[in-house]
């Protein structure tokens, strides 16, 4: 495996987000918002300059953090706005050599849910759609663990995968997710762990003023356990953070101080790698 951190995590320019990953040593930059604004939806001129310092740079793009289907774009949400993050995607990820593009599967509308099953139904032909689209390019759609119908449960992915029936379709499993949904980290980790691609690393526990995050390893997200079981299964994907320590995109929570967010994150990364190096200490089983 291979270590990466989403890097609008550290900060917001590219300049910051890159420094991060040198002072971590790690080649490996997973690519999401850049001055505000994703990567996905920047404009031509924007991502030009982007890309060439990315070069300048010698960083390897591990992934790219879209909006496809993500927790702002309910099921509800007009698919044309997914198709052309997708279209513009694309030739992105061929300038910058980099395979993988995250995707969640549309969450239910909050104020006018749909019924179930025909949510199931929607979100599945959309993402049939996009993995279509992937396909055709030769890039892979990673389906996070997240906001929308297949991120509901691991039973919920599996249907969502074998649906689609795509290999352009994968997961990125995200340790932390399952802590904030109610879920069990390792349960649902052992039912999808053929399928992952990709991995986020967070962890967080529940309190009584609702779930906080914390650093990895000191949550119930599992996260020596996973670890360990990825390198037992020789695994040879990316392992990235995504600390929600200072910054919640999600949230709208942004950071108080750009020193003490970026601090954290080397913290964060400098945990993560000596996670590796441990074994878990009893079974989890």
């Amino acid at each position: 495996m291979f270590f990466s951190g989403i890097g609008d995590e550290a900060g917001a320019d590219l300049q910051t987000q890159i420094r991060a990953q040198r002072e971590l040593g790690w080649k490996h930059l997973e690519l999401r918002i850049v001055d505000g604004v994703n990567i996905t939806q920047c404009d031509d001129n924007a991502f030009a300059r982007i890309a060439g310092a990315i070069d300048e740079a010698g960083v390897q793009i591990s992934c790219l953090g879209s909006a496809i289907a993500n927790w702002a774009r309910p099921i509800t949400c007009d698919i044309e706005i997914d198709r052309a993050d997708l279209k513009r995607a694309i030739p992105r990820m061929k300038r910058l050599k980099c395979t993988l593009i995250r995707v969640m599967s549309y969450p239910n509308h909050p104020d006018e849910p749909w019924p179930e099953q025909k949510w199931r139904r929607e979100s599945i032909a959309r993402m049939k759609y996009l993995a279509g689209m992937a396909e055709d390019a030769g890039i892979t759609l990673v389906h996070e663990n997240c906001s929308g119908w297949g991120g509901l449960s691991a039973e919920n992915s599996i249907v969502l995968l074998g649906e689609v029936a795509s290999p352009a379709l994968k997961l990125v499993f995200d340790t932390g997710n399952p802590v904030d949904y109610g879920q069990d980290t390792w349960e649902y980790y052992q039912k999808v762990h053929t399928d992952i691609a990709y991995v986020h690393v967070k962890d967080g526990r529940h309190t009584k003023n609702g779930i906080e995050y914390c650093y990895c390893g000191e949550g119930e997200g599992h996260v020596l356990e996973v670890l360990n079981d990825l390198r037992d299964r020789a695994y040879t994907g990316g392992v990235s953070i995504e600390p929600h320590l200072t910054a919640i995109i999600h949230t709208g929570k942004t950071a108080d101080d750009t020193t003490v967010q970026y601090r954290s994150y080397i913290e964060y990364g400098r945990r993560l790698i000596a996670l590796a190096g441990q074994r878990a200490s009893a079974s989890t089983s």
